[in-house]
């Protein structure tokens, strides 16, 4: 029976030092059920697990408030690093933390994760939060000071800029000593800014200081670094925030220059991969082509092969060769015996490339005002491009459309040029150049005629 015994503390010893928790809880509570756990590699997340929120009640200042807790269980030969917890996947709400072989445990408003989180269990995570407080503190005395100085020139901050200087010196010092030997180290040394020791005098210098600067104390060649979203972010900061201009023309230059300095840094080729496709896909939300085709043609395409995701280019590619800007995607139709493409019309100085079909209420009621809106004038060519089940209706309508081109486009919504074009809904309006370039995708019909009237 001792034996028994024994044996039965021995599991549950081996259980609780074979496994880890991290446990969040949220205050107050969101109206999601689901938390998901990821392992943060570089510009990339990889799926842990997910577990479901506990909601609980408890009283916070004599009022009862709804709080969500979650718990996740590591098994004993979980990587160490940097790992994030996503409770909201509308609206990016993630707590981020590091794993190294401990428990963790923390607190957090839902609204604002990353200003209010609090860690009460993990020795790696509570030490770099309270650095982070304790050198977000002094830096931004100093920049206070500086920016105080930029704004009344006459004023003598010299020493109370020195004393403030100082201090930031010592908290990073510190902090760097007592993190010999923890995972969160190159974190500490990463987040050093090297801050002028005197005052600057104008703004343009201190800017150029900044972006001159900005990389000095982060090492794109550290394990560490790379395997979380450390660096990722300050990329981030720097590519779109910290070169700024006003002008759009200098934007586009700057994007250009940032991007080209921060990716020279990079040599490990996978890193260099996610962090184009990274940059890639956040211009991709304002439609940047002038900037997803530089990164692609300077930077992806010079990646070893091996290295590149195919997939991922011919996707991006094809997102936006309908875009303005771009050749309008070519294609090809029969028409009175002739075979006819739409990069050789030459028939016209503009052209109206119209997506639509016989069985859209909207269509059988703009069509006809297009096409006698446009009698007579012989600058703009129609081309009609009609998304159809069969030729039943279409065969019979097109005859009420003289002097435009037709094509029949079967399949509808599946068929291949409506894809590649990808058209969501008819009426879809292309305006194009003589040389097919896209110059404008009118949404409605009166921007359609302003458009063209002021061809």
């Amino acid at each position: 029976m001792m034996k028994k015994i024994l044996l039965f503390f021995f599991l549950i010893s081996f259980v609780s030092y074979g496994q880890f928790t991290v446990q969040g809880t949220m205050t107050p509570t969101l109206k999601s059920d689901w938390v998901i756990l990821y392992k943060i590699e570089g510009a990339r997340q990889k799926f842990v697990q997910n577990t479901k929120i506990k909601i609980d009640s408890v009283v916070i200042d004599g009022k009862k408030q709804a709080i969500g807790n979650f718990s996740f269980t590591l098994p004993k030969e979980s990587k160490v690093g940097a790992y994030r917890v996503t409770y909201k996947l509308e609206g990016a709400g993630f707590v981020d933390f590091i794993f190294n072989k401990e428990n963790v445990s923390f607190g957090f408003h839902p609204d604002y994760p990353n200003q209010s989180v609090t860690f009460s269990q993990s020795k790696e995570n509570i030490f770099y939060k309270n650095y982070l407080d304790a050198i977000a503190n002094a830096q931004q005395r100093l920049d206070s000071i500086q920016v105080l100085a930029l704004q009344n020139p006459n004023l003598d901050l010299k020493t109370v800029y020195k004393k403030a200087f100082d201090k930031v010196i010592s908290i990073q010092k510190n902090y760097l000593d007592a993190s010999k030997g923890m995972y969160v180290q190159p974190f500490v040394k990463a987040t050093f800014r090297n801050s002028p020791s005197e005052i600057i005098a104008t703004p343009q210098k201190y800017m150029s200081n900044m972006i001159a600067t900005f990389f000095d104390q982060m090492d794109f060649n550290n394990k560490t670094l790379l395997n979380s979203s450390f660096l990722v972010d300050r990329i981030n900061d720097y590519v779109f925030y910290i070169n700024y201009s006003d002008d759009a023309k200098t934007q586009q230059k700057l994007y250009k220059e940032s991007a080209d300095t921060v990716l020279a840094k990079i040599k490990d080729n996978l890193f260099k991969k996610d962090v184009i496709e990274f940059l890639i896909s956040q211009f991709e939300s304002s439609k940047n082509l002038e900037l997803i085709d530089y990164l692609f043609e300077k930077h992806y395409n010079s990646l070893p092969l091996g290295v590149q995701n195919k997939k991922f280019k011919a996707e991006k590619l094809a997102l936006f060769a309908a875009e303005v800007g771009r050749i309008a995607p070519d294609f090809s139709w029969n028409e009175n015996g002739k075979t006819l493409k739409l990069s050789t019309l030459n028939d016209a100085e503009n052209y109206l490339l119209i997506f639509w079909s016989t069985g859209c209420s909207h269509c059988l009621r703009e069509i006809p005002q297009i096409h006698k809106f446009l009698q007579g004038n012989k600058k703009v060519k129609v081309v009609a491009f009609s998304l159809e089940t069969n030729d039943f209706g279409w065969k019979n309508y097109k005859q009420n459309l003289p002097n435009w081109h037709h094509i029949l486009g079967l399949n509808k919504w599946e068929n291949k040029t409506a894809r590649t074009y990808n058209i969501m809904s008819t009426p879809s309006y292309f305006v194009l150049n003589a040389n097919k370039k896209i110059i404008a995708k009118p949404e409605r019909l009166e921007d359609v005629k302003k458009f063209i009237e002021k061809l």
